[in-house]
């Protein structure tokens, strides 16, 4: 006697239903009805989990990243609790750097997860998901030969903000612009420079970065000093100055080493030049640069020591193989001459 039975061979839920209900379209029906919709619910459930897990464990970490510790080199200096009251934009770009990885990591992490549970769906409804996945492997590398110039941009601004090579506040130079940070996108890093003009600069086309902002910054001094002034005196002068104004309150949190004077840098046509160096919080080694200009020029005019002024000397030599004309000999006048220029002189005056 041939099997009438609508359930095929293992199907126990299609059994069970049979047995209970006596109904064969609902045996039949019972894993479209029961079975599938438990299993594509399972696995969302199982998607939804795996996706907070991620997110915890990625706000553990941003959590970490935005807090951060003074650098050693500060901490190990002079006046590491006064620096500490102007680490508030740095404390905020930090945390507005860890909140930026943060949600681009969650982002890329429920993408992921989500197209996971996607193919497993499909595949669970019985349809062949490797068409799907051909496809999606296609449209991947169609974007990637489309958009390769986004994509670089995109890629080399997640790379900038995750090692921090600059933030909002910082004075950079990029290359094409150099200024003060204004935005820093994952395509796009926006500055301004001294003149108020602003730069928007593609990060995928920035090669180099010069940060002059990052834990600390040197203000470089090169002093023009007169050949005959002695130089012991004006290192020592030099010396003095950088001290007092390393002992400046109004200074002090702003100068973080004890300043030095590395001594002759270069000669010069006018004068020798004598380096100066002193290291400083970020962002003020201008303003202790001017300042130390200003008290320099004052004391060497009180010391008088000569700051050289610009000089030139001009040497005309002649050509040895070339020499100069001669000046022609005076003539003789002629007859008609000699006639002429006495005529004039014994005319009468008119009038």
């Amino acid at each position: 006697m041939a099997d009438t039975s609508p359930c095929s061979t293992g199907d126990d839920l299609c059994a069970l239903v049979l047995r209970t209900t006596d109904n064969e379209w609902l045996a039949k029906a019972s894993n479209w009805l029961l079975a599938k919709p438990a299993a594509i619910l399972f696995l969302v459930v199982i998607g939804i989990i795996v996706r907070w897990l991620l997110h915890r464990l990625i706000d553990r970490l941003t959590g970490r990243a935005a807090v951060g510790a003074l650098p050693g080199v500060l901490a190990r200096g002079k006046v590491p609790q006064a620096f500490l009251e102007r680490t508030a934009g740095v404390a905020e770009r930090r945390q507005q750097r860890a909140d930026t990885m943060g949600g681009l990591l969650k982002s890329i992490s429920t993408g992921v997860i989500a197209s996971v549970v996607l193919f497993m769906v499909v595949a669970e409804l019985g349809y062949n998901i490797a068409p799907l996945i051909a496809s999606a492997g296609i449209l991947g590398v169609a974007l990637g030969f489309g958009a390769q110039s986004l994509v670089k941009d995109f890629l080399s601004g997640i790379f900038m903000i995750l090692e921090d090579q600059y933030g909002v506040g910082d004075v950079v130079d990029l290359g094409p612009a150099t200024g003060t940070i204004e935005a820093v996108g994952l395509r796009v890093t926006r500055l301004r420079d001294v003149n108020g003009t602003v730069w928007y600069v593609r990060n995928g086309e920035i090669l180099a970065v010069g940060n002059m902002s990052q834990n600390w910054a040197r203000t470089v001094l090169d002093i023009p000093v007169a050949y005959s002034e002695d130089l012991d005196r004006v290192r020592a002068v030099l010396a003095d100055v950088a001290h007092d104004l390393w002992e400046d309150a109004e200074y002090r949190p702003d100068i973080l080493e004890e300043p030095e004077v590395w001594g002759v840098e270069r000669w010069d046509p006018d004068g020798v030049v004598v380096r100066v160096v002193l290291k400083t919080a970020p962002l003020e080694q201008w303003g202790v640069a001017r300042e130390m200009r200003e008290r320099i020029k004052q004391r060497f005019d009180t010391e008088g020591i000569e700051i050289p002024l610009q000089q030139r000397v001009v040497w005309n030599r002649t050509d040895p193989h070339h020499p100069a004309p001669a000046e022609p000999a005076p003539t003789e006048p002629t007859p008609a001459e000699a006639k002429g220029r006495q005529s004039t002189t014994d005319d009468p005056p008119i009038g």
